[in-house]
């Protein structure tokens, strides 16, 4: 998983650039819109909604937004009807990519992804192609110092979870979709601060990158991705070296 814990640092950081001038908030309204409209707008019984709401409240969304969103989805307020669309492809070096976009017009994104994958030295691939590659599992992040390694595998294990891997400054832990909540509320009954929660798609298996110029390329391709505004999140299974990140971030 180490791949993926690199890749959700480098999320979270770019998160944090977003909501200052915004762009979260586009994603999240779209996200609890669509959720509640699936689901239902009680979060109490629509597991999706709830996720998208406590994301909204650990971005700042105003309340105010977050109740306008369901409103929205439930049809109580007129609103936007938008359609969910994976897309699969492969950035340079072979890195196989998963999008998952929203949008009001997919005879405008599907040109536009396109766009963004060939101008990356990327290519879009057919349905089907990378899918398999990944996995939807619960993913949920925690510094190092919230707890002792061995109290906290006992923890996610009687609560359903299914692995604890220890990086270098998180411990992350793995759950089945359907575990995901329970765990999630042991662990903050027992006090733990997470710093990451969410059900998110996990690659089966890493592909190392060695070369910074590929890194780079593989970095900048789902940076544009992510930039689209109907693109609501992207999976990588790339595995990056602490070495080179670092090398990246002072560039």
């Amino acid at each position: 998983m180490s791949g993926h814990s690199k890749w959700s640092t480098i999320k979270r950081k770019k998160a944090a650039i977003d909501s200052k001038r915004g762009k979260i908030f586009s994603k999240l309204n779209k996200e609890i819109t669509v959720s509640a409209k699936e689901g239902g707008g009680d979060p109490d019984t629509n597991p999706r909604l709830r996720v998208a709401i406590q994301k909204a409240k650990d971005c700042n969304m105003p309340s105010d937004n977050v109740k306008k969103a369901i409103k929205k989805g439930t049809g109580e307020i007129p609103g936007v009807c938008y359609e969910e669309i994976t897309y699969e492809g492969y950035a340079k070096g072979g890195v196989a990519i998963l999008i998952e976009v929203l949008t009001d017009n997919k005879n405008r994104t599907a040109p536009e992804i396109r766009s963004i994958f060939a101008k990356k030295e990327g290519n879009l691939a057919n349905p089907g192609a990378v899918a398999w590659m990944f996995e939807k599992k619960g993913i949920i992040n925690i510094k190092k110092e919230s707890l002792d390694e061995d109290s906290l595998l006992a923890l996610i294990l009687d609560n359903g979870g299914e692995d604890l891997n220890s990086e270098e400054e998180i411990y992350e832990v793995t759950t089945s979709p359907e575990n995901f909540e329970t765990v999630k509320t042991a662990l903050t009954q027992n006090n733990i601060p997470l710093e990451l929660a969410e059900i998110t798609f996990t690659p089966k298996n890493t592909l190392k990158i060695t070369d910074i110029h590929t890194a780079q390329k593989v970095l900048n391709l789902i940076d544009d991705l992510e930039e689209n505004d109907d693109v609501q999140n992207v999976y990588a299974n790339f595995d990056i070296s602490n070495e080179i990140l670092k090398k990246l971030e002072k560039s």
